[in-house]
């Protein structure tokens, strides 16, 4: 071989060589790759600390108190019995008068291991003495307002040492006479929390080590930001309690300004244990956090949370709705009818091919049902679907059709016809695929069986 063909032969020699090496790089570095395609296959996100949190539910206090909502006793059972299934912690509600007490007791006669049935309270004697009354009933919240405005315009106190005074003899009494109790800290963030609520709370502490604070957001001022200063800051106000040796921190937290479920999941991120909810939301005003909106988010994207049981969601929403003609907006998350509804071309290919591709979950995980409707911003695929979905109904035979197929294109011709012309606003009915079905496939000269397996049409 002459010098110069060896030459070029040892050149290829090295090329091969640094192509396979790249080509090996390329193939571990392709095997080191996380791939998610699926549900199984996404990470799910950890709570600091490993910290164990709990749902308190307020459906039927705070929920209750929705204008324009009036929960008979029938309806509240059946909450009850929804939020045992779905593995919900604990509840409260009033004692205060016999429809309450007659709920209390139905409740606490089922005997169940959770929700365990708590109690609600001004901070005075009788509405303690109301609570100690109910056999079963071993713990109360005491509401103690801690804003200017709630010590001085609401309750009509003269200074901030009055309202200490009131809400400290209060929990004296509760504690004394056996009850465990929770610190309903209302409207903290609008409130001095520095020279007035860090203290108050330090001597609640004195008083009851193991109470539990609930940290009201009674107008949501607050917001999940570390960096913003008190009083707005939930970061902010957690750590300060969790400094001063509070351990137990509950999240309570209404929605006007559409920051409940963030100010929620910031105070867990940050070290508070429980968060205080309502189904749906209802409440006074703008509502609270939804329960279903925390629980389905623990359940689905953060470790550890299989103790919960999401699948009665969709049912429970429906229930209410039906008895309390209580309309929800149809893309609300979590429980609107159109979480698993998908129209647009894109998103119904996408779903077809793989759900993970456009459902954050499985609608089984809430006992909810995909739903493909045809409009106008519709392609083929799902036309193609539809179709194949009411043929196999019509023929009782399973029928598979070709996106390509001619009459999969002349009735996508037909529907858009209809919305070039605004002839409708709506969605295309299964009656009227139907129509379609049997117009082009079964009546019209187009009609020849293209689903048989050795067809083949162009």
């Amino acid at each position: 071989m002459h010098s110069k063909q060896a030459e070029v032969v040892s050149y290829r020699i090295i090329a091969i060589k640094k192509n396979a090496v790249t080509l090996y790089r390329i193939a571990r570095k392709w095997r080191s790759l996380k791939l998610y395609r699926s549900y199984a296959e996404m990470p799910k996100i950890e709570l600091p600390g490993n910290l164990e949190v709990k749902i308190s539910d307020s459906t039927l206090r705070d929920g209750s108190q929705m204008p324009g909502i009036v929960l008979k006793k029938t309806q509240k059972l059946k909450i009850f019995e929804f939020l045992h299934e779905m593995g919900i912690e604990k509840l409260e509600c009033f004692v205060f008068n016999e429809r309450d007490r007659s709920l209390a007791r139905d409740m606490l006669d089922c005997n169940y291991d959770h929700p365990d049935i708590t109690g609600w309270a001004r901070a005075n004697v009788a509405d303690i003495d109301a609570n100690l009354s109910m056999e079963g009933i071993n713990e109360v919240g005491i509401l103690m307002s801690v804003s200017d405005t709630h010590i001085f315009d609401k309750l009509g106190l003269k200074d901030r040492e009055q309202a200490r005074d009131k809400y400290t003899e209060a929990l004296q009494y509760a504690v004394d006479h056996g009850l465990k109790v929770r610190c309903h800290l209302e409207d903290i963030t609008r409130a001095d929390i520095p020279n007035f609520v860090i203290p108050f709370v330090k001597e609640l502490l004195s008083i009851a080590p193991d109470a539990i604070f609930r940290i009201c957001d009674t107008l949501n001022y607050g917001v999940p930001f570390e960096e913003t200063p008190l009083p707005f800051s939930i970061p902010k106000i957690v750590r300060a309690f969790k400094e001063i040796g509070a351990e137990d921190l509950e999240m309570h937290v209404h929605d006007d300004f559409g920051l409940g479920v963030a100010n929620t999941l910031a105070g867990y991120w940050y070290g508070a244990n429980w968060s205080s909810l309502t189904f749906m939301g209802i409440g006074e005003r703008a509502g609270n956090t939804e329960l279903e909106k925390i629980l389905t988010f623990l359940f689905c994207r953060v470790k550890g949370f299989e103790k919960y049981n999401p699948a009665p969601v969709t049912e429970l929403t429906r229930y209410l709705e039906h008895e309390l003609a209580f309309r929800l907006p149809r893309n609300k998350a979590i429980v609107g009818e159109n979480i698993f509804a998908h129209e647009s071309g894109i998103h119904t290919d996408g779903v077809l091919k793989n759900p993970f591709t456009y459902e954050p979950f499985p609608p089984e995980v809430v006992g909810g049902q995909r739903v493909l409707l045809i409009g106008d911003s519709s392609g083929r695929e799902v036309v193609r679907y539809k179709m194949q979905e009411v043929l196999n109904e019509l023929l009782g035979v399973e029928v598979n059709l070709r996106k390509n197929d001619r009459r999969i294109k002349m009735i996508c011709n037909d529907i858009h016809k209809l919305y070039d012309e605004e002839a409708r606003t709506s969605s295309v009915s299964d009656d009227e695929l139907r129509e379609y079905a049997i117009k082009y496939f079964l009546t019209s000269e187009e009609a020849f069986p293209p689903w048989i397996a050795h067809t083949r049409y162009e």
